[in-house]
Formats: structure tokens, sequence, C-alpha cells
């Protein structure tokens, strides 16, 4: 899981494609022969703002995962609430790809992934007040103090999640990583547009999941049996 963003640059300006174009990614053992088609949404950039109803169909709820990395969270609440609609968006296309096969595999139209830089994404396309909920768990830390600017986690970024978000909209965040989830407190607690609130995981979790699981994603697994401790925080769009 790969997410890219933070800061209030134009993440979408020729420098950072440059940048970005230059990440390699390990090699991946993921299935051969997928057919993300039709759930990996391709939106181009100059589409605008979406319309969730154009997409789903419907008018019921949304909300978005940021890293969706192989899907696995996506899938399983959507699975859990159908009557939801449900985006993610990932940054390595081989994972994005994966995901979206694998909502094709278990028929789950009322989920899309979404190839993309979480940020720029978010200010171009996510309507005002249209999400029921956004997901973040596990955003890459950089730790390295000169690439602090890079996080997701930013006082800018929270003006747009309290832009997205519907009033009592959630915004919900999980990490292993001490430091990022100091700096989660102090930019949430820096800012009045959202209210913190104690974590409520979104779903229960499944039969057999690992004990100290929070909400079941692919990292969260593999953590779990490193040893590593989860700090998780939540806010919430006041009514």
């Amino acid at each position: 899981m790969i997410i890219r963003g933070g800061g209030g640059a134009a993440t979408n300006s020729p420098r950072l494609r440059r940048r970005c174009a230059s990440v390699t990614f390990p090699a991946m053992a993921l299935r051969p022969n997928l057919e993300p088609e039709p759930m990996l949404l391709n939106v181009p950039d100059e589409a605008g703002r979406l319309k969730w109803p154009d997409i789903f169909g419907n008018d019921h709820p949304v909300e978005l995962e940021i890293g969706a990395g192989k899907g696995t969270f996506l899938l399983g609440i959507a699975q859990a609430i159908p009557e939801h609609n449900f985006v993610g968006i990932e940054w390595a296309r081989a994972y994005a790809e994966f995901a979206a096969d694998r909502l094709r595999r278990h028929q789950q139209t009322n989920a899309r992934i979404v190839h993309g830089e979480a940020s720029w994404w978010v200010r171009c396309h996510i309507p005002d007040a249209s999400l029921f909920a956004l997901h973040i768990y596990f955003p890459d830390p950089w730790p390295k103090a000169r690439h602090h600017k890079r996080r997701l986690i930013q006082l800018p970024f929270l003006k747009e999640v309290h832009r997205i978000l519907v009033p009592g909209g959630k915004l919900r965040l999980v990490t292993d990583h001490a430091d990022y989830f100091a700096h989660m407190q102090e930019v949430l607690n820096g800012q009045t547009d959202l209210k913190v609130v104690p974590f409520e995981s979104p779903v229960a979790l499944k039969p057999g999941a690992p004990e100290g699981s929070i909400v079941g994603t692919n990292f969260e697994r593999k953590y779990i049996a490193e040893g590593r401790t989860f700090h998780a925080a939540m806010a919430v769009k006041p009514e």
C-alpha cells in the first residue's frame, strides 16, 4: 500500500509527475491475467468533481479509502455494508489492478478502485459534502525529517477532509508509526473544523482475524505478526 500526498502543493505538476515516475516498486507476486475492468475507474484529469450516482447508479452513502492496497479492507467493508458505496484510491498501479480484479471476481458492484495520487485526486474529483467516511490506514510515514512535508496528514489536507465529508462524516486513521501518530495528533489538535472523538472500528472484524486487529488490512496482518503497536484516531465533521 503506497500513499503519496500531504501539504498544499499542486501534486499534478510536471515536476511531481517526473519525481513520481522515478519511483520503483518491489516485485509483486500477484495473480496473472488480471481483469480490472469495470471496477477500475478511469477518470481523466479534466473531469472535475464527480457525481457518485453516475458511477454507482444510485444515491447511497459513499465512503473512501486512501491506500487501498490489494483491496482486502475495501472488499470486506463493501460486503459488510452493501447499502453503502465504496471507492479506494491506490498509488501503485499493480495493486490497484489487483484490487479491481478482486472486486470483479467477487461481483462487488458497490465498490470501485482508482489508480492515482491521493491528495490531488481528493482535491480535483471529490464533490463537497459527499462522503460518509474517509479511511486512511497505514499511510506512508515518511520518517526522515526532510520528508515530513510529504506526509498526507497536514492542515491543508484536513481542510479538504472537512470539505468532502457530510455533516457527521468520520475520518479514521490508523498507523504503526509512533512519530507519525504524534504528528497526526498535533495536526488534529491544531485545527477546529473536525472534532476528535474516540476511535471506533468501521466494521466488525471477520472470525479468525488475528488478535490485535483494528480494521483488517493486509498491512495490519503483517504488522501484527511482527509484533508492532498500532495507533488509531478518529475525527468527525460537526453536524
